[in-house]
């Protein structure tokens, strides 16, 4: 089932209302979701349902920034996704972060977007004429995190300019 992105910014916003944090490990620990750190070569994180259990395992060497992007994006596989990851025991590795191949991808990295951007500090900055780089440094965040968010503002009716991004900017290169 596709979710729109009005229902993902719904359900990230009620997340951070329920847990009253954007700490992804908070987050992650107030859902009663573990996070396992693993030496992974060819991906940064996974998400499986393993008898019932959830957990969210995450490369062990990431830069600090870019592993709460990736804990939000496995959030929200744990959040949008959990059924589909229960009935085929987890997602298969080398989809993790490809929206190219899976619409499940794209919408883990709203959710990602929806938590660790507020939309009141992007749009403060966006007033203030930074463009994505500067709101990427100034919010501690990934650009292509910020010009998907600026999209997700954008499809809920914001008057902002289009940014290119790379929507598999959590993959590895091969």
């Amino acid at each position: 089932m596709y979710a729109s992105t009005s229902e993902i910014v719904r359900k990230a916003n009620h997340i951070v209302r329920q847990c009253g944090t954007r700490d992804p490990h908070k987050i992650a620990d107030e859902l009663g979701i573990e996070v396992l750190y693993c030496p992974f070569k060819a991906q940064r994180g996974a998400y499986k349902v393993i008898m019932r259990n959830r957990f969210m395992f995450v490369k062990e060497d990431l830069h600090p920034i870019m592993e709460n992007i990736v804990l939000l994006h496995e959030l929200g596989h744990d959040t949008l996704h959990r059924e589909e990851a229960t009935q085929v025991g987890g997602f298969e590795e080398f989809n993790i972060f490809d929206i190219r191949d899976s619409r499940m991808e794209y919408e883990a990295n709203i959710f990602a977007t929806q938590i660790a951007l507020p939309d009141d500090d992007f749009l403060d900055l966006a007033e203030q004429g930074y463009d994505v780089q500067q709101i990427a440094a100034a919010l501690h965040s990934d650009v292509n995190l910020v010009a998907l968010k600026a999209d997700t503002l954008i499809s809920q009716g914001y008057r902002l300019r289009p940014q290119e991004h790379r929507n598999d900017f959590l993959r590895f290169d091969k």
